[in-house]
Order: structure tokens, then sequence, then C-alpha cells
């Protein structure tokens, strides 16, 4: 790859900058946490007034400033780089915590947890795909004289989509990230039976069903289960149980804490 024209001329230099800062963010994020939960180092908790700051709060507010710091940028500044590398931190610290934000609970050392690392996991692909120049929505120049073709390709370009998302919804994260770009995959993906836990076996399967899906999973983790648990691990940390009922905001890097009254959490 000439890096002057594939990258700069391109306008993808702060693309690729993004992409750095989000994936060398998660890495930091992640041994840092993990150097807290073991006790080692000299990290701590953070927390203001008895309440413990997670770290997707100066992430969210990253990406705030990112987006509108890219939206007025002038081109042919640093600025863009500058939008670039605070959206792919602020990003990486909010995916990070994905699995708190989505079920409100102190799960980041548990097995709902490891919900974030595929998040971030499919993100990074996504992004550095889109970084080669790798695009499934990228329509094939055609001529006018053939509308009926392009209207086609569009159309199929929706309904693969369509089936990518039927994907995700069935809880297929790491199916979703290659159909995303191979077609059949995602198909297969949905057309079978989804994750017994996942938002469209808790819409859409009755008693039966979820039955099916339960006994296809146990059949797959027995398969498959150890070595995905392994590569999870070895990214996000080893689960210690389930998530704590009782303790929606506690900090991720530590035991749980008793929940405190709202007059005190204001």
């Amino acid at each position: 790859m000439e890096w002057h024209l594939d990258v700069i001329a391109s306008g993808k230099g702060p693309l690729l900058l993004s992409f750095c800062a989000f994936v060398l963010t998660f890495l930091i994020t992640r041994t840092i946490t993990r150097l807290i939960r073991a006790g080692k180092g000299p990290f701590r908790n953070m927390s203001a007034g008895g309440v413990h700051l997670h770290h997707s709060t100066p992430g969210l507010i990253m990406l705030i400033i990112g987006a509108f710091t890219a939206l007025g940028a002038p081109p042919h500044t640093p600025w863009p780089y500058v939008a670039a590398t605070l959206i792919g931190s602020g990003a990486s610290l909010v995916l990070d915590e994905f699995a708190m934000i989505f079920r409100l609970q102190n799960v980041y050392w548990t097995q709902e947890g490891q919900l974030s690392v595929n998040m971030v996991t499919l993100a990074a692909a996504c992004i550095g795909l889109a970084l080669v120049g790798f695009s499934p929505a990228r329509v094939p120049e055609l001529s006018d004289a053939e509308t009926t073709a392009r209207w086609v390709v569009a159309c199929a370009l929706v309904v693969h989509f369509g089936v990518v998302v039927v994907t995700g919804l069935k809880g297929k994260y790491a199916t979703l990230i290659i159909g995303l770009f191979l077609s059949p995959v995602a198909w297969v993906g949905a057309l079978r039976l989804a994750r017994p836990t996942s938002p469209w076996a808790r819409w859409f399967y009755d008693g039966h069903r979820q039955g099916r899906a339960e006994a296809r999973e146990d059949r797959f983790d027995s398969r498959w289960g150890g070595l995905r648990s392994r590569w999870d691990d070895f990214i996000g940390g080893a689960p210690t149980g389930a998530a704590p009922l009782d303790a929606p905001g506690s900090a991720p890097d530590a035991e749980p804490v008793p929940p405190v009254s709202d007059a005190s959490a204001g």
C-alpha cells in the first residue's frame, strides 16, 4: 500500500488514526482494569463524592467533543485528526462498558459482561475493513442504460443488511461480523435458531422453541464453548460469576457494594 496514495490522498488519515486510538485505548483500558482487579500496580478506582467514575463517562464526553470538532473542523488542518483521536478513544471507552449500559447492572466481570468484548471486536472489524476500502455497500459503476441493474443491486443490499440485523438480534455476533461481508454466512445465521438469551428469543420464542434453542446452544457450547471462552477471557478477563442483581451502580473493577439510596445517589 502506497502511504500517500492510499491514506493521505484518499482522505483516510483521520480514519486510520481513529482506528489506532480505538484499539490502543481498549488494550490500555483492559490492562488497567485487570491490574486493579488483581490489586497490582499503582492504579485504583476513581470516585468523586462516593460515586464511582466509570470510564464510559469520560468516553462519552470525548465522543461528544470529537463529534462536534469533526463537524466544525476546516479541511486540511490538524483538527480532523484531533477529532478522530477523540472519537476513537471515546468510542472504545464507551463500548468497553457496553454490557453494563445495556443491562444497567454491574456485569463487567461476569459472563454477561463479555458482550462488551464482542461489541468492541465488531466495531474494530468494521472500522478496519472500511479503512482498507472493503465496503459491502459499494455499488459498482453502471451506465445509464443499466438502471434496472442498479435498482436490483440496491434492493439486494437492503435485504442483505436486513439479514445481518436479524443475525445480530439472534445473538450471533461472530456470525454477524463474517456475514456482514459474506452474505451466505449471514443467511445461515438468520435462518437458524437464535441463542436463548438473545432479544429475538425473548420476543418471538414460545416455550417449545426456547427449549430447542437452549438444547442447540448446549450442543454448540460443548463443542466450541471452551475455545470461545478462552479467547474471551484472554481479551477481556475471566468472569467471576453471575451479575449482582442488587448492585446496579457498583464499580466494575471492585467487589459489589450495597445499593445506595436515591437521596445519597443524587
